[in-house]
């Protein structure tokens, strides 16, 4: 027998924007003390009304319980909701103080005020016209935000996205997903294809119309540009938009055509093999050959250098002598425009970047420095003593359009562009590089090429060593001071494909390996380690110094539930303190973040690590200090961010820590490759610690075959059509 009840939501217990499950405790009507009831809303807040159907349970845990089929809710209308509502942070900016202020003054007229007559909040103590334009617009979004909630929630999809989707549309927000769907895949980071067709379909749109076989095509090539590739072979594309879209062939084939004459996609045959390119890549892989092969062929530019002498001052003025290698380099790189620089840890790289920059510098030229990632530009500042910058900032990003300032008509004021850790660049961020390279300027790019390719698409240090265009400088020789470390010398093993030396570690070694068989043991050891072991020894923060690597999200062994115990372990609840739930993550105070999506308005980039200073209920932000900046971000926004006690080897290029504990089992079997573990152990500045199965080190140093990617670049430097499988 279905019963119904009502009454006012006195607290959220608990509640799931993913799946709109929720606990609450309720003040009903007929009954004296407060019920608790379970069931799905899109979004509740303390202080609503409720009217539930449904019938009454008695679960062995909790006790008894009212489960519901169907929940509604409405805004409160007595005073003492009102005021429980207000407080219960649904509004940016009122906190419990101010809503007992606004009930005080307006009584139950309050949310008529708020709504209709908003100037009138000024005659309340502590509001003025700024505070009371931010309390108006906050309830408009709010409104907005539950509107939103609930039309994805009638689509049967998660609404913990509202907040982007709102940020990104306004107030059109639900006219123009009802228009298409599958505008929210391209533009609303964390919803995907499925989400947007779940959506298209319960709106009625076919599933064989040309438009949503358009959308799963985008989305296949979209998809295949996050595992690095820049086009797909056509069996490939056709293959997963089938796949993906439950259709014939022939109408997949029929949507490509149109779009392939529409000039939205293109097509072009490499070695005999048809390629799909999405044409913002293909055409800035064609720019990057021809800026680069001008770049090249050009004269010098700098002043005429004594090298002989020139390298005799710099010795004397830095107490380093060059060894033979790198005086032969330095010749090269004074007399070419173009030149890359190359090579593992420990092989002079630094030593050689500084006596360029001192002997340029000493002529009159201007250096201007610059990494893909900020811990990158900070450790190239710290290594040359000059200023290094993102290349995004260097570039002169405007955060309203996405677009660079710098460029082929506002070039760099430079005679010299040295570029680090070239090995991450993708083609868009180093097609918006070199187009911002003056003609006079000289151009170094530094990068180890045997570490992972960039987390974008293509493999551009590695095609424009292979092209053959550029001069290319590959240092091997491992200096004295630097074969003194381990971690230095097993990089260097792992790199000619060797098994590291593992055995007689010293124990004030910086390298070391724990055997571990289990994964249940491997996860327990590493916690210790991180926990007490590494810190006592070495003196070291386990939050701030010690960074776990892993080479894969999911599984035990994975990102994912690595932060879950870590963050457990190393930064347990304060009940004093305040936590935020959102994106399946918890957050609290001193928790170590990063970002996962470059944010042009924050000036903050995938990559960047952070640690969450302040958690502020009523305003509904979180502040996160990223070296000297500290960020803010409203809890909607929460999903450009993740726990960073562990993070994924590809996530840790261009940095350096203190301390790295790496965790190695078979059940990444699908991810052990030479260049990733050989990256992940070139992250250890004074600690390298590996956990875990022999045989899963093995693979994964005999594995020296990379995925391949497939890109039009290498192409284009060559200038014929061989394969360009990189």
């Amino acid at each position: 027998m279905i019963e119904e009840i009502s009454g006012l939501i006195e607290r959220v217990t608990f509640h799931n924007e993913e799946s709109g499950f929720c606990v609450l405790r309720v003040k009903t009507q007929g009954h004296r003390e407060e019920s608790t009831v379970v069931g799905s809303l899109p979004a509740v807040t303390a202080g609503e009304w409720l009217v539930a159907e449904g019938g009454w349970i008695r679960d062995q845990e909790h006790g008894l319980q009212f489960k519901a089929t169907t929940i509604k809710t409405v805004p409160p209308t007595t005073v003492e909701g009102i005021e429980r509502y207000l407080s219960s942070g649904l509004v940016k900016g009122i906190g419990p103080v101010l809503a007992k202020k606004l009930v005080g003054r307006f009584g139950a007229e309050v949310l008529a005020v708020i709504e209709n007559r908003a100037a009138e909040l000024q005659t309340v103590d502590g509001i003025g016209p700024k505070r009371r334009e931010r309390i108006e617009a906050a309830w408009q979004e709010a409104k907005q935000v539950r509107e939103i909630m609930l039309f994805l929630h009638s689509h049967g999809v998660s609404t913990s996205r509202a907040v982007r989707i709102f940020n990104i549309y306004g107030k059109q927000a639900i006219e123009r997903v009802r228009e298409n769907p599958y505008t929210l895949a391209k533009d609303i980071y964390g919803i995907g294809f499925a989400t947007a067709d779940q959506i298209a379909q319960r709106i009625g749109i076919p599933r064989d119309s040309v438009n949503r076989a358009r959308a799963g095509i985008d989305h296949v090539l979209l998809e295949a540009t996050s595992d690095g590739h820049c086009a797909l072979p056509l069996p490939n594309l056709n293959a997963a938009a089938v796949k993906l879209l439950g259709i014939p062939e022939a109408a997949v084939e029929q949507a490509l055509s149109q779009m392939l004459a529409g000039g939205s996609l293109l097509r072009e045959e490499i070695n005999g093999e048809p390629l799909i390119f999405l044409p913002h890549l293909r055409k800035a892989e064609e720019a990057i050959a021809a800026r680069i092969k001008r770049l090249v062929q050009a004269p010098i530019v700098y002043p005429p250098i004594d090298f002989d002498k020139a390298v005799t001052w710099c010795e004397r003025r830095t107490g380093r002598t060059l060894a033979p290698s790198q005086r032969e380099a330095l010749q090269t790189v004074l007399a070419s425009r173009v030149v890359i620089l190359t090579g593992g840890p420990g092989v002079g790289k630094t030593t050689l970047v500084n006596s360029i920059l001192l002997i340029l510098r000493t002529k009159g030229v201007k250096c201007l420095l610059c990494a893909p990632t900020g811990r990158a530009a900070k450790r190239l500042a710290e290594t040359t003593g000059l200023e290094a910058k993102t290349i995004h900032r260097l570039l002169e990003i405007d955060p309203r359009t996405g677009r660079f300032s710098r460029n082929e008509s506002n070039p760099l004021a430079c005679g010299l562009l040295v570029v680090d850790e070239t090995s991450m660049v993708d083609v868009p961020l180093m097609h918006s590089l070199v187009r911002a390279v003056p003609n006079s300027a000289g151009l170094i790019l530094v990068g180890d090429v045997d570490q992972l390719p960039s987390v974008g698409p293509g493999t551009v240090l590695r095609d424009l060593i292979a092209s053959g265009v550029v001069p290319v400088l590959r240092l091997t020789e491992v200096f004295r001071q630097a074969a003194d470390s381990r971690i230095i010398t097993n990089a260097h093993r792992i790199r000619r494909g060797q098994m590291p030396e593992l055995r007689g570690a010293d124990p004030s070694s910086d390298f070391h390996f724990v055997e571990r068989d289990d994964p249940e043991k491997i996860a327990a050891t590493l916690i210790k380690l991180v926990q007490a072991r590494i810190p006592e020894r070495f003196g070291l923060d386990p939050i701030r110094d010690v960074q776990v690597l892993c080479p894969m999200n999911r599984g035990s062994l994975g990102v994912r539930e690595l932060n879950t115990v870590l963050q457990r372990a190393l930064n347990p609840a304060r009940p004093d303190q305040p936590v935020v739930e959102r994106f399946g993550w918890r957050f609290q105070i001193r928790d170590k973040v990063i970002q996962t999506e470059n944010d042009y308005d924050k000036d903050v980039f995938n990559g960047d690590v952070g640690m969450i200073e302040r958690i502020d209920p009523v305003e509904q932000e979180v502040a996160v200090r990223f070296d000297e900046r500290l960020v803010k971000y409203d809890f909607g926004e929460l999903d450009d961010v993740a726990l960073a006690y562990a993070i994924t080897i590809h996530k840790s290029q261009g940095s350096e820590f203190p301390a790295v504990v790496i965790p190695l089992a078979t059940q990444h079997y699908v991810l052990l490759q030479r260049n990733l573990i050989y990256t992940g152990v070139t992250r250890g500045k004074r600690l390298l610690v590996l956990i875990g199965q022999r045989k899963a080190l093995g693979i994964a140093v005999r594995n020296d075959r990379p995925q391949r990617r497939y890109s039009g670049l290498l192409t284009s430097l060559r200038n014929d059509r061989r394969a360009v499988l990189a």
